[in-house]
């Protein structure tokens, strides 16, 4: 199985130099000499560079104390998680499946192979304890396609222990820049490789998108985004990264609002299509994020109970009713990342990229479109909230009002697209519909934790298990359905002022 570790480190060039002595830098009290590697290391791609297009790597290494498969997701300048899989001939189909969202059908090929003489030494602070490692490369590149190109060049890195401080790469920077060192103009090995066998421009490099000047260019803008929300998730989804089934899942729904907001910029006939495989992806998501959101709540109102009102075995059921619904979530999730019917998906929304379906207001100046879009959806989200607001109390009052937080989020996200070009009122309309939307969302949590209270408390009661914590739960979970309908108003308030967009 592949097991994951956080990558904090540093690159730099010298003119001649080495690694200076490091001794008393910082907190470094002995420099140890950790001997020499010889690593052997090839880089796995499609043909036309899409991981490295990502600044992800993925290599097949020989030599050295972590020999076997390696790929790396970039997090920040140089910070990277890289998720280690035994040594194979072929690529391991655990790490294959986190980059399916970038190659879909292409093969992975052999791209480029780095050897380097790599002398290593440890920075031990006092107590013997590893502050970081540090490694002179001596580094031999071949390009395996084309005219097989080589470049061969020197480098420092620097690489923080595991949990260790990132400042302490600060402190110890000022040293190095000092004799003469300083930061790579390469985020990667396979990065300064790419650049010097590339005759040329570098393939990887993408010309910048224009500004957006069109309600088309705004709208587009906003579906690459997400778009590419979708594609930069799925490995951390795969992955059970906390948030990621999340952030995934709104970016769907982003998607989904735009192409309805914005019928009059793209076509639907091209638009409908995909959104209707958005909600289906939408659904899979959901079925795991809803359940992991409606446990976590419950635990938490539990454990704000005094120990004396806890009666019965609810925890242990409430766990084992959490365990058991998140592994079927799991692999339905993780069943429709791996089918064709997500790979079409993803290839629709970079064909709809690559060829816009405008339509004619799509290539008019965006004030006034873009505009007429968000007052729509603010209209009809004025209509779902004042219907459910002259409603009793009650389950018809519950759905209406969960309609209405469904047309606040396609409202905030069409007024997300359009608040580059729109300015700052957009920007304040967003927070006040956002507003809306989240105590509404509290409000359906909390039929959706009474309406699970209530199965938990009759599989109980069928076991003959003391059920008072479950009534008093659910008592509060009521209260706090009645303090969200009490509040909506004056939450309310400011998006009505808004309304004149």
């Amino acid at each position: 199985m592949a097991d994951t570790k956080r990558e904090i480190e540093r690159k730099y060039e010298s003119e001649g130099a080495g690694l200076p002595d490091l001794t008393g830098v910082a907190e470094v009290a002995t420099v140890l000499d950790r001997g020499t590697a010889e690593l052997d290391a090839t880089y796995y791609d499609t043909a036309d560079l899409r991981l490295a297009a990502s600044s992800v790597t993925l290599r097949r290494r020989t030599g050295g104390s972590d020999a076997g498969w390696h790929l790396k997701f970039p997090v920040a300048p140089g910070v990277r998680d890289e998720i280690r899989a035994p040594l194979s001939d072929d690529v391991p189909a655990e790490l294959a499946a986190l980059v399916r969202s970038r190659v879909r059908h292409a093969p992975l090929l052999p791209q480029v192979r780095l050897r380097s003489r790599r002398d290593v030494r440890h920075l031990l602070d006092a107590d013997g304890r590893l502050l970081a490692e540090a490694s002179e490369d001596t580094v031999h590149a071949e390009r395996l396609t084309g005219d097989h190109r080589h470049a061969h060049w020197n480098e420092i890195e620097i690489e923080l222990a595991d949990d260790g401080d990132p400042a302490f790469l600060d402190r110890l920077e000022k040293r190095l820049r000092k004799a003469g060192l300083h930061p790579s103009g390469s985020a990667s090995k396979l990065a300064r490789a790419l650049e010097e066998t590339t005759p040329g421009k570098d393939p990887r490099r993408h010309a910048e998108p224009r500004p957006p000047v069109t309600a088309g260019d705004h709208v587009l803008a906003y579906v690459r985004a997400q778009r590419n929300t979708l594609v930069e998730l799925d490995p951390a989804v795969r992955r059970d990264v906390e948030d990621s089934v999340h952030g995934m899942r709104v970016a769907t729904r982003r998607l989904r609002a735009a192409f309805r907001a914005y019928r009059k910029v793209l076509d639907r006939t091209v638009t409908d299509p995909i959104g209707a495989e958005l909600k289906w992806l939408a659904e899979e998501l959901g079925a795991g994020r809803d359940q992991e959101v409606l446990a976590a709540h419950l635990t938490t109102a539990l454990d704000d109970l005094p120990p004396a009102l806890v009666t019965g075995p609810l925890r242990d059921r409430l766990h084992t009713w959490s365990a058991v619904r998140h592994e079927a979530a799991r692999r339905r999730l993780t069943d429709a990342l791996d089918s064709e019917r997500h790979l079409a998906l993803l290839d629709a929304l970079d064909t709809l990229l690559a060829d816009p379906p405008l339509r004619p207001a799509g290539t008019r100046a965006p004030k006034k479109v873009l505009t007429k879009a968000v007052r729509k959806e603010l209209t009809r989200l004025t209509t779902l909230v004042d219907h459910a607001l002259d409603l009793p109390p009650g389950p018809e009052r519950d759905l209406a009002l969960h309609e209405a937080r469904k047309a606040a989020k396609r409202t905030r996200y069409a007024a997300e697209a359009a608040a580059p070009a729109l300015g700052k009122r957009t920007e304040r309309l967003i927070g006040s519909v956002k507003a809306v939307q989240t105590l509404l969302g509290d409000h359906h949590d909390s039929v959706m934790a009474r309406a699970a209270l209530h199965d938990l408390a009759e599989r109980a009661r069928a076991a003959g298990e003391d059920t008072f914590t479950y009534g008093l739960l659910y008592g509060r979970e009521e209260r706090r359905a009645e303090r969200a309908e009490r509040e909506l108003p004056g939450l309310w308030a400011p998006v009505v002022r808004d309304t004149a967009l």
